[in-house]
């Protein structure tokens, strides 16, 4: 079985027992999360699809790491106004790993 689920601004396909890194969440390591907004649940062949979400389903899974994603150079540039600048970013990141789907 398997869910396609929104959090962050972003939506990820997950199955149970799959760890997956999404946008930092404000819980401790251990921690067991819920995520409700559900698009999408499938199982084979049997697909349910929400408009938008998924009655009454949810998927769960708990905090497995934090951290801090590879940096990435970020470059303002002007040509012929003598304008360069040059930074770099590093964004933040919890490790979810999913232990259970219900639908």
């Amino acid at each position: 079985m398997y869910a396609v689920i929104a959090t962050g601004g972003k939506q990820y396909r997950v199955a149970e027992g799959d760890v997956v890194r999404i946008e930092k969440l404000a819980a401790e390591l251990g921690a067991a999360v819920e995520f409700d907004k559900v698009l999408l649940v499938g199982s084979g062949i049997d697909v349910k699809v929400g408009a938008p979400l998924v009655a009454g389903c949810k998927v769960s899974g708990v905090v497995h790491k934090h951290g801090k994603g590879e940096k990435k150079a970020i470059v303002k540039f002007r040509r012929r106004k003598h304008y360069l600048r040059q930074g770099t970013h590093r964004q933040f990141f919890t490790d979810v790993k999913i232990t259970g789907i219900q639908a």
